[in-house]
């Protein structure tokens, strides 16, 4: 178990004291030590709440990669994680939202984080467009397949693998969500809104293209090396996804970028862990339903983006649903394992 989480948990012990450090530096108090500390490690368990659904399905992609490429997605994409999404990206917003450039974005951050968090949190309709319609593309298509053989829940998933080949259902199960959620938006956020979603959508069949594309005809190393950057892609497009509601949830807590970044960091590090850990225990293989759990969480949170356009949902309500979620698939696997004992993975299939 160290051995998967040892990197995660010595990031952790570096991350607080940075973040010690840093509400030292600020306030000269033990008092503010304290709370940078404090609020970086909420921002953390805030993460990996919102994102353990996130790690299945990783999981779900990353064990048919390379042990190369699984290494890749924990160092590159940790430092994309950290610094893109959590750093980089919120300066992107706000370059572009308030027409400045890098380093008045990064002054206006650190020297005025009011007006900061302001501009990042009024891009809130468009990240929700955005990820939302991604996710629902990724949800879908999941359950939209004619050749998926195992059902966790049968009433749903079985109707919807009959329909599977009618091209493009899931997109536009989408678009008419998009359309929805769009009608109940003032004029302006609802240009936005939809805009957002467009570009999400057309960003998860530029993946998949991608995918497409660099999938391997043949064993060579070339190919799947090329395979493997493609699935690398789109584990970073859905992390991207993911995060949305984290960054803006975290200015509940505070508006200091610094601390935003270590808090988070921290919890996405943990998360590529657990997405590790998935893959080398053999978890998705030995629980059969575990990964259906994981796509229906992420349905849930891609619902809750758009809904989040015109009604505050609590993060952790968002949390709890995919928590809960993730928990009925694992507690129905446990019990089709005991009915089945001959069909459970054992030895190397179970760690493979």
């Amino acid at each position: 178990m160290f051995k998967h989480f040892g990197g995660s948990l010595l990031f952790t012990v570096v991350g607080l004291a940075l973040g010690g450090y840093y509400g030292w530096a600020l306030t000269g108090t033990i008092d503010g030590v304290l709370s940078m500390v404090w609020i970086c490690a909420v921002l953390a368990v805030l993460e990996v709440s919102l994102s353990f659904d996130n790690a299945a399905v990783n999981a779900s992609v990353l064990k048919d990669m390379s042990p190369v490429w699984q290494q890749r997605f924990l160092t590159w994409g940790i430092a994309i994680a950290v610094f893109g999404m959590r750093i980089v990206f919120p300066l992107v917003i706000v370059m572009i939202a308030a027409s400045l450039g890098p380093i008045e974005a990064i002054n206006l951050a650190l020297n005025s984080p009011s007006e900061y968090q302001r501009i990042v949190e009024g891009a809130h309709v468009g990240l929700m467009g955005f990820g939302g319609a991604f996710l629902g593309m990724v949800g879908l298509n999941y359950f939209f397949d004619s050749d998926k053989e195992v059902d966790w829940i049968a009433a749903i998933e079985r109707p919807l693998a009959k329909v599977a080949d009618i091209e493009a259902v899931s997109i536009g199960l989408v678009l008419a969500g998009t359309w929805a959620v769009s009608s109940v938006l003032p004029g302006e956020e609802a240009l936005t809104f939809v805009t957002a979603a467009i570009a999400g959508l057309l960003t998860y069949l530029a993946v998949e293209i991608v995918n497409h594309v660099l999938e391997p005809p043949t064993p060579s190393t070339g190919d799947v090396a090329k395979a493997g950057f493609g699935a690398f892609l789109y584990l970073e497009v859905l992390d991207a996804s993911f995060s949305f509601d984290g960054v803006i949830g975290a200015f509940a807590l505070t508006n200091n970028l610094i601390i935003i970044a270590i808090g988070l960091g921290i919890g996405a590090m943990f998360v590529r862990s657990m997405t590790i850990y998935l893959v080398r225990a053999g978890t998705l293989s030995e629980y059969r339903y575990l990964e259906h759990g994981a796509f229906y969480a992420i349905l849930a949170l891609a619902v809750i983006m758009y809904l989040n356009t015109f009604v505050h949902i609590p993060e952790v309500i968002t949390g709890l649903i995919g928590a809960v979620l993730i928990g009925l698939a694992f507690w129905s696997s446990v019990q089709w394992n005991k009915a089945n004992p001959e069909s459970e993975p054992q030895g190397d299939e179970a760690a493979a």
